[in-house]
């Protein structure tokens, strides 16, 4: 920690050093105009728990939401410490070499190595909120995004994105990526027809599960923000896993679409039956029009993993161009 605290005491010296040069050069050439202000070194934005001031283009960063990571990856900002086994091969440019300690997974994080990385920054949230005091104890400049339960998903998204534009000095970049969300969801509105019904389905470990309209994990967002018709709509149990449900029911419900994330994509693990072959194999899903139809839209399989702006974005994309065609 001291090499973190002997930095941060340095830097009011140095700008009065750099303050002083730039006035004493002004004396010199006799400029009438007043010298331009230095850019900014820190920001003020509001996070999931208020306000908080946070350093602007931090060198030392800590990444522990998924759902920031593929803007992150975009804007090139290098991480210090992430959760590895979360990322795959997902994001190489963040997950890097020896050089970016691993914090472990949300079930067991590994605080001392956080800790080690000796952080600017902290962007916590998500998978890893349970742990926010431990974090804001580390840094008390340790941010969280990522979108609020019970709140509108799309404007969540979108102020998440604004406030990491906000902190990396990426404004024009996070406005485009609010604006290219809002185009896909906007195609996919106009394509949808609102007579044919709609079923959010998860699959897992050999299983399919249902996703409930404005709960369901990924699938479940589509509804209110599109304004599908549900084929069935009745509350979530558990919204982050899918509610068990029989395929006869699934059947019974009669959906034109089917919205399918598969959970298990990304793994690989031995044993592993795809999304796919679950709903279109099951002998009782033949005759349901989605299936008939080939009106079925299958998630990204590293959406489960994702779960950020653009995952969203190519999310709507794909209803739009399903809707359409």
């Amino acid at each position: 920690m001291s090499s973190r605290l002997s930095r941060t005491a340095l830097r009011p010296a140095a700008i009065v050093s750099l303050a002083a040069a730039l006035a004493l050069t002004g004396c010199a050439s006799g400029a009438a105009a007043p010298a331009e202000s230095a850019a900014a070194t820190t920001v003020t934005v509001e996070d999931n728990h208020g306000s908080i001031e946070v350093p602007v283009a931090p060198e030392r960063v800590v990444a522990l939401d998924n759902t920031t990571f593929e803007t992150l990856s975009e804007w090139g900002v290098a991480l210090v410490a992430a959760p590895k086994p979360l990322m795959y091969d997902l994001w190489p440019s963040l997950s890097g070499g020896d050089e970016v300690l691993d914090a472990g997974l949300h079930r067991e994080p590994n605080i001392e190595n956080i800790l080690a990385a000796d952080p600017d920054l902290i962007v916590g949230g998500y998978r890893f909120r349970e742990i926010y005091d431990q974090l804001k104890e580390i840094q008390p400049a340790t941010i969280e995004t990522s979108p609020r339960d019970g709140e509108e998903h799309t404007s969540e998204l979108k102020r998440q994105t604004a406030i990491l534009g906000r902190v990396f000095d990426k404004n024009d970049e996070a406005a485009t990526l609010n604006a290219d969300l809002d185009a896909a969801i906007a195609d996919a509105k106009a394509a949808y027809d609102p007579s044919q019904t709609v079923m959010g389905l998860i699959t897992s470990g050999g299983k399919i599960s249902y996703a409930a309209p404005g709960e369901g994990r990924g699938v479940g967002h589509l509804f209110p923000t599109l304004g599908l018709t549900p084929a069935l709509d009745r509350a979530a149990e558990d919204a982050s896993h899918g509610d068990d449900i029989s395929v006869e029911a699934i059947a019974a419900a009669n959906p034109e679409w089917l919205f399918v994330l598969d959970r298990d994509a990304m793994f690989g693990e031995d044993g592993y039956v795809s999304a796919k072959e679950l709903v279109e194999n099951a002998e009782a899903l033949k005759n349901v029009p989605a299936v008939q139809k080939n009106q079925i839209v299958y998630l990204d399989g590293s959406f489960y993993l994702d779960e950020g702006i653009q995952a969203y974005t190519k999310l709507y994309r794909s209803a739009a161009e399903a809707f359409a065609s």
